[in-house]
């Protein structure tokens, strides 16, 4: 049951010609923009320092922007509560969408890896472990908030909140600059944020080879716990 509810969601998921942009095309065009073009003061090789922070938009892109939107709109349009109605137990939906999730990411770092490789990207293979349990981590802090999200509000509003939010964390949550060359305020929040964890600990594990630090992993698992908490209580069928 689980298999066939998480390859619905996925084929959906990629036949979604929106989700697709925003999970796949716009991470490779930053990837290849920012290692390419002196746009943004990056230390060198610029290579480096932008693929953590790409594979860190692809994470949010995909387990909380999409992931809001669809279940936003699936609640509009009556899907999720007729899916609850069936024989599908109510945590098998929601782990059926997360697994589609893991799905889709790991198409993401596959596809994002090999062309930041052929872009000269050579990543620190002792970090190799501990960016996977950042990306892992990652999915569930943003997976937990795009289902708070996607099941608390109306779907215009997520739509539009959920973009917005994405947007922010591109410019301001440490993921397109490090935390590290934004203005003093401006770092310490981003250090709080999942971006920012996410994005400078796979920095550390992929440039320096390096476990993360103990705060990044608490980020990630804090977020991850609070917005499932809320999730639970605030989540609606419709």
């Amino acid at each position: 049951m689980l298999a066939a509810q998480s390859g619905t969601e996925l084929r959906l998921a990629l036949r979604n010609g929106e989700q697709v942009l925003i999970t796949l095309l716009i991470p490779i065009v930053l990837l290849v923009g920012l290692s390419t073009l002196d746009v943004v003061p990056l230390p060198e090789p610029r290579i480096a320092a932008v693929v953590p922070g790409v594979l860190a938009l692809a994470v949010m892109s995909t387990a909380f922007t999409g992931q809001a939107i669809a279940l936003g709109f699936d609640r509009r349009y009556g899907v999720v509560r007729r899916l609850a109605a069936t024989a599908l137990p109510r945590w098998l939906l929601v782990a059926g969408r997360l697994v589609a999730v893991l799905g889709i990411v790991a198409l993401q770092v596959v596809v994002l890896c090999a062309l930041a490789m052929a872009l000269g990207w050579r990543p620190e293979p002792s970090g190799l472990g501990w960016a996977l349990l950042l990306v892992l981590l990652g999915c569930a802090a943003f997976g937990s908030l795009g289902i708070l999200l996607g099941g608390s509000l109306r779907a215009e509003i997520t739509l539009a909140v959920a973009n917005l939010v994405w947007f922010v964390l591109l410019l301001a949550g440490g993921i397109v600059v490090p935390l590290g060359m934004l203005p003093g305020p401006l770092a310490v929040v981003g250090a709080v944020l999942p971006s920012g964890a996410l994005a400078e600990g796979l920095r550390t594990a992929l440039s320096a080879g390096q476990a993360p630090s103990a705060a990044q992993v608490l980020v990630l698992v804090g977020w991850t716990l609070v917005a499932s908490a809320l999730a639970l209580r605030t989540v609606k069928l419709r």
